[in-house]
Formats: structure tokens, sequence, C-alpha cells
């Protein structure tokens, strides 16, 4: 076996340097090893801290414009190496290279938009405030938080990784960024092209590694100002509870478990294209995916016969194979989970439509075949718990009523898609879902001026638009007797 060739894991002050940690990358379409990962731990990460400090010091100092030049040439940048981002994206992710594409041209748009953000704070700062009284004046400064811990998931690298680094950068903040262990090649690719963009040492810092090497002691660490993550409710919380020690501001982007909703008067053909992207784009891996799909009683029936041939007939294979149209999942221990939820909904009584098992010509790879369930129990796993896999529930309603009911029960609320034809009935339907994010005869297209975040216990906060670059910024009143 020819030997992995072992990759520096940690970029701290302007340097790039091995840690004492190994991690192995796998390729989850052949179960191959990628890489080795020399990665960090705690001692990594107070170096890191440190040379943050430092970066904090001249970076907030910075004015809006000499940001933005910053931002637009790691635009620049990665727009240069779209194709090497693309390779790295689909061989460390899994995913097919047409939605890797779709993840860099994200990456580039984000660093962008928060360049002209960047630029309008300039004229912003230390305006004016209207008070009661003459005899006292004040105005309003928007200040950078300080040094921010940023904590990104395997599903979309770079992509996570450009919605918080871009508007922290904006703020004037400074950077520690743990990817994620699971794909770090990618976010080391995007690291090198900031590492070229002009930005002051120690304001960006990368340290590779695990959650518990790395991403606890960041959270934990009084320096951070502000820690960002997204990824499980159950290491939300974790991070919630360790950034708590030192009263630190938090945002989170974490689970969700949405609902399409299928009305009376939709189009059947846009519906199970619409069914289908928001259940098994990126196999399934997305905390948006509306994997709950109600549909109106009358056209249940043909409903869930278009949707079952449209299924049958995604093309799944290798990522770099041409027509794939949907890839692996990320790792074993993915695989394995979604292949358990699975099973527990065949045990719970839901009946099984197509799927649920490995496709029959591929041999290896961590592939699962798109995967449809009917008369699913409401107290199911399957219906209530986020699966992470490509595995869609569908239920028929009575009324419209009953439809949103059934979208809202849920303890997450990060999105939600409507298909149907009358226009002011839609928009009512999309106002009466408790979802961040609602689209209406809408594939789930994303763009950065709008904000990406949830209710209930999907979301602390908000990414993308004004509100991911406020979450990054401190505001300071000064007030003064005339």
């Amino acid at each position: 076996m020819t030997a992995q060739p072992m990759l520096d894991g940690l970029y701290i002050d302007g340097q790039w340097s091995a840690g004492n940690e190994p991690l192995q990358v796998i390729n989850p379409a052949t179960e191959a090893p990628l890489a080795r990962v020399a990665g960090g731990g705690p001692e990594a990460v107070d170096r890191a801290l440190r040379a943050a400090t430092g970066g904090l010091a001249r970076w907030a100092r910075s004015t809006g414009a000499e940001r933005a030049v910053v931002l637009r040439r790691i635009a620049t940048g990665v727009a240069a190496r779209r194709e090497r981002l693309v390779q790295l994206q689909s061989s460390n992710n899994g995913k097919p290279q047409a939605e890797a594409a779709m993840d860099v041209d994200d990456v580039i748009a984000t660093f962008d938009y928060y360049a002209e953000l960047a630029e309008g704070l300039d004229a912003r700062q230390d305006a004016e405030v209207a008070l009661p009284s003459a005899d006292f004046s004040a105005r309003l400064r928007r200040e950078p938080c300080g040094i921010v811990g940023l904590i990104v998931p395997w599903n979309f690298p770079m992509v996570t990784t450009a919605w918080k680094l871009a508007p922290a950068l904006a703020a004037g903040c400074s950077v520690v960024l743990k990817p994620s262990e699971v794909t770090p090649l990618p976010e080391l690719e995007l690291a090198a092209i900031i590492a070229q963009s002009g930005l002051p040492q120690g304001v960006f810092n990368l340290v590779c590694g695990t959650g518990l090497a790395v991403g606890a002691p960041l959270a934990a660490d009084p320096r951070v100002a502000k820690i960002s993550f997204t990824g499980s409710n159950a290491v939300g919380v974790q991070v919630m509870q360790r950034a708590a020690e030192t009263v630190k501001g938090v945002s989170l982007e974490l689970g969700g478990k949405s609902s399409l909703l299928v009305l009376a008067d939709a189009d059947l053909e846009l519906a199970v294209e619409l069914a289908c992207g928001g259940g098994f784009f990126n196999a399934g891996q997305m905390c948006s995916a509306t994997s709950r799909v109600l549909v109106a009683a009358e056209l249940a029936d043909e409903f869930l016969y278009r949707l079952k041939a449209r299924a049958e007939g995604i093309r799944v294979a290798e990522p770099f194979e041409a027509g794939a149209q949907m890839g692996a999942l990320v790792n074993q221990a993915q695989y394995q989970r979604v292949l358990g939820h699975i099973d527990r909904g065949l045990q719970s009584g839901a009946r099984l439509v197509c799927g649920g098992s490995r496709p029959a010509h591929l041999a290896q790879g961590y592939f699962i075949q798109p995967t449809v369930f009917t008369e699913v129990p409401l107290d199911s796993a399957l219906w209530r718990e986020e699966i992470f896999g490509p595995v869609l529930c569908v239920r028929s309603f009575d009324s419209q009523q009953e439809a949103i009911e059934l979208a809202n029960d849920s303890e997450f609320g990060l999105v939600a898609s409507v298909v149907g034809g009358d226009t002011a009935n839609t928009e009512a339907v999309a106002n009466a879902l408790q979802a961040g994010l609602v689209w209406i005869n809408a594939p789930q297209v994303i763009f950065p001026q709008t904000a990406w975040g949830g209710y209930k216990q999907s979301s602390i906060g908000r990414e993308l638009g004004p509100w991911g670059l406020q979450a990054f910024q401190e505001i300071k009143h000064v007030v003064r007797a005339n």
C-alpha cells in the first residue's frame, strides 16, 4: 500500500506546522485512505489564541475598506483554485462534483458579499443618535467582539466556514478555526488561500483535531469572546456549557427535522422534484433536509407513485463518475447510523416504499439508496429525529391546518418548503410555519443576503445577511454632556 502523505494540520501566527495528533482522512466513496493530517490539541489551541491576541490588536484597528480588500482577495483566490477545491470537496466528502462546485461558488459569493458589507462599515461608524435632551449628544459604534472560535461540521466543508469566517473578518475579529477532523482537506486548501490574501499575521489561525482535543478547550478558554458552532444538538449543548463557564457569546446552528408541504393545488412534478432535492441532495446530510413530506390526501397516491419512480431513477455513484446525482455518506459511522434508523423505522411499523439499503452496483463505499417511507408513526424516531441521510417520510393530510400543525410539531424549526398554486395561500402557509427560512415553489437556494438559522432547538442567533456580521460585533454608545 502506498504511504499516505502527512499534511501539516496547524496554521498559527502565519506559519504552517505539524501537530502531534495524526488524523486519518478517508475517501467515503472508496473507503480508501486519502491522507493523514497532523493535528493538534490543547497546546496548539493555546498557541493559536496567543497568536490571535496579537492579530486582534492590529486587525481591529483596520478600516472596513481595508478588510474588504482582503476579503475580495480570498474570493478571488478561491475562484482561481476552483477546480482543485471541487476535487478535494468531492474526494473528502463524497458528494458529486456538481454539488461540490455549488459549494465552492457559495464560498466565493459569501466572501464577496461580506466585502461589500465591510466597505459600508466606515460610513456607519460613530453615527449620531437622536436624544430627547439638547444637553447631551450620543454616537453609536460597532466594534469587533474580539477573538472568536469557529467550529464547523463535515457536511459542507468550506461553506459553513465561509458563513462564519467572512463576517468575523469583516467585523474586525481575529479567528481560531477548528475544521471537522473528518473533512479537513478542503479546509486546509482554503486556509492556504487565506494565507496568501494579505491578512495580518495572527488574525486567522487553524487547528485541526478532534472535538475533545481542540473544540472543548477552544470553547472553554476565557480569551475567546465568542464561539460559533455548527453541528449536532448534543455537541452544541456541550459547547454552550463550556462557553457558559466564562460567559462568552455563543452562536449555535444545530439540527432540523423540516417539512415540505404539498398543498392540494400543487404542481405534482414540481413537488416531486423539490421533495427529492430537499431529501437527497448531499445524500440527505443537511440540517435543512425536508425529510418530512406532507401531501394533501387527494394527491397522495399519485405523488407517492411519482416520487418512488423519481427516487429509484437517481443515479447513485462515485463523485467523479459522469452523471452521478447522489454520492456517498461521509464515513462509516454515519453510514451505520442511517442504516440503524432505517431498521428501527421498519420495526416501528413504517412501510418502506423504496430504497433502504446499499445500491447493488456499489460493492464498496458508504452508499445508501434514496429511501422513502410512508405510514410512519408520529412518535417514531424516523419521524421525529434528524437522520442526516437520504431518507424521506411521506404522510398525507386532510386539511391545510392539519399540515401546518404537523409541520410545527417538532422540537426543531430550521426551514420548511411549501408547494402550491395560489400565491396568497402559499404565503399565508409560509407565515404560519415555525421556521427561520421558508421556500415557496423553490429549491433550497441560499443567498448570502438572507439569514440562516431557525426557531426552537435549531439555532441560537443567525448567520448570513447583515445579521451574520452583527453576530461578531459589539454595540457601544458614547454619550457626552454638551
